[in-house]
């Protein structure tokens, strides 16, 4: 929505040497649109609940692009924002990813690393110690079959 308030989709006519970062800009914002779309199923089918915090996930969704990064969701965010910059020639809104990116790094470090490390615990401990938030890992993360706990069931392989 922010995109559209701050260019009202203009496509701006700058340099010729924009065309190569225009599809740059076209694949970005395809990427992000589909990594976006994937999460938000990981989130349904795997974790049995939504992303928003009202109604949050029954199990920790390590699957699909979440054994590559912990926080695929925001930087597909990011990436449709940067894609959506360069695509409408608008360097305002580069300007606008990086005060997403800080706004949700605060978040993700203030508001969601501490619940989701008191709604899964060590589960959660284990892939926030193997799978980095914001840099893909090069290879899929597996999980570490583990054995039935008082606690609880094993935790899930993807």
């Amino acid at each position: 929505m922010v995109p559209w308030l701050v260019t009202g989709w203009q496509l701006e006519e700058p340099l010729p040497h924009w065309l190569p970062l225009r599809i740059v800009g076209l694949i970005l914002l395809a990427a992000g649109v589909v990594a976006l779309l994937h999460s938000f199923a990981r989130f349904v089918l795997e974790g049995i609940g939504t992303p928003a915090p009202v109604a949050p996930t029954e199990n920790l969704v390590v699957g699909g692009l979440y054994r590559y990064v912990r926080n695929p969701m925001y930087l597909a965010v990011a990436a449709t924002i940067v894609g959506q910059a360069l695509l409408l020639g608008q360097p305002i809104l580069l300007l606008y990813a990086v005060a997403f990116f800080v706004v949700v790094g605060a978040f993700v470090r203030s508001y969601e690393e501490p619940a989701l490390r008191r709604q899964f615990g060590a589960e959660y401990e284990e892939y926030r110690r193997a799978v980095p938030a914001w840099w893909p890992r090069r290879t899929p993360w597996e999980a570490e079959a583990r054995t039935p706990s008082p606690a609880g069931p094993p935790a899930r392989r993807t």
